[in-house]
């Protein structure tokens, strides 16, 4: 059963989206030259700046670079600033045993929460040992139990992977390899109303077939939107908010820190 919200269903529901934070164990780790933990602290102060109330915080994956059991823990640690109820997903750089070792006698990989008026789905398109993503059977079942449950509820449903092409030629190989097969799967259920994924470390947003579909910046590092090849981009670390009112429809936008200044370094530790 999803959980219930304190929520009135006819109020909007603010949310916040953190992903692709890629933390270490080690405080000083970087990726590419950046310390992530320095980068997520900054975002988090960002949020605490702009965001007076989040009802939900969503984690879209890759919360990990190296996997280890204490870079789960400091993302908890960091984002109880916000002082909101919080939900994960895994991406590819995510380990499954010890992300659930973190949460457990937690709700935060519970994948269904009902909040207002709607029905956030966090699904799970990581793949063990992969790069690319799919949506098992057992995910896309999930999907559709959610949706015939819950015809009334507008729908926001959560992965990792992007389903659709969004001009960079190097990621089209490493996005959702099922995406066709979760598209038909939405037909006919028009409470859903958005998508929402990591994973390409970029803006995005556009619609398909009356579904929102959007993606956000990385906690980190950068990917520059229409590279053809691996390219970091000059854009700062951060994150997406989200209002979502009553009537289904969506506010969102994405805020990014300020001052920062970075310099890639390709002879670090690679993506």
């Amino acid at each position: 059963m999803p959980q219930q919200s304190i929520t009135p269903a006819d109020a909007p529901v603010y949310l916040v989206q953190l992903t692709d934070s890629h933390l270490f164990a080690d405080p000083q780790g970087t990726l590419l030259g950046m310390n992530t933990r320095d980068s997520l602290q900054r975002v988090i102060d960002k949020v605490v700046e702009e965001q007076p109330r989040i009802d939900l915080l969503l984690a879209t994956g890759d919360l990990s670079q190296d996997g280890a059991e204490h870079s789960y823990r400091c993302f908890r640690d960091l984002t109880a600033r916000l002082g909101a109820p919080a939900r994960w997903l895994a991406g590819n750089h995510d380990e499954p045993l010890p992300m659930e070792q973190v949460a457990q006698g937690s709700e935060l990989l519970d994948p269904q929460v009902d909040i207002g008026n709607w029905r956030i789905l966090m699904l799970n398109s990581a793949v063990p040992g992969a790069v690319p993503g799919v949506l098992d059977e057992g995910q896309l079942e999930l999907l559709t139990r959610s949706l015939d449950e819950a015809p009334e509820r507008h729908h926001l449903i959560c992965f990792h992977h992007q389903p659709v092409a969004i001009g960079c030629a190097w990621m089209a190989p490493i996005g959702l390899r099922n995406a066709d097969e979760l598209f038909d799967r939405l037909k006919g259920y028009p409470q859903v109303r958005a998508l929402l994924w990591g994973h390409i470390h970029q803006e995005w947003d556009q619609v398909r077939d009356g579904v929102r579909l959007l993606a956000s910046p990385s906690t980190c590092i950068q990917f520059e939107p229409h590279s053809e090849d691996f390219k970091v981009g000059e854009q700062a670390p951060g994150y997406r908010w989200l209002r979502l009112h009553a009537d289904g429809a969506i506010e969102t936008g994405v805020s990014r820190v300020t001052d920062f200044e970075f310099t890639v370094d390709y002879a670090g530790d690679g993506y």
